[in-house]
């Protein structure tokens, strides 16, 4: 039973340190950290989704609401 309870301690302390070592490492973040990478890094490109977005949901103002104009949902 002992040795039972010992195995199962060790793997969990396995599991837990398994992630560890994932994430950004700190030579990475100035790539990250760039212009191009932001999700809306073009303006222009940002204004024309959100103007399709909103013809496309009618008279629903915006992007935090579901369903469109025509009834839908």
């Amino acid at each position: 039973m002992k040795l039972q309870i010992c195995w199962v301690l060790l793997l969990c302390g396995l599991i837990a340190t398994g992630c560890s070592s994932l994430g950004v490492k700190p030579w990475e973040r100035n790539i990250l950290a760039q212009e191009d990478m932001l999700m809306d890094a073009d303006a222009l490109d940002l204004a024309f989704d959100e103007h399709i977005y909103f013809s496309k949901e009618a008279s629903s103002g915006g992007q935090g609401f579901s369903g469109g104009g025509c009834g839908c949902n």
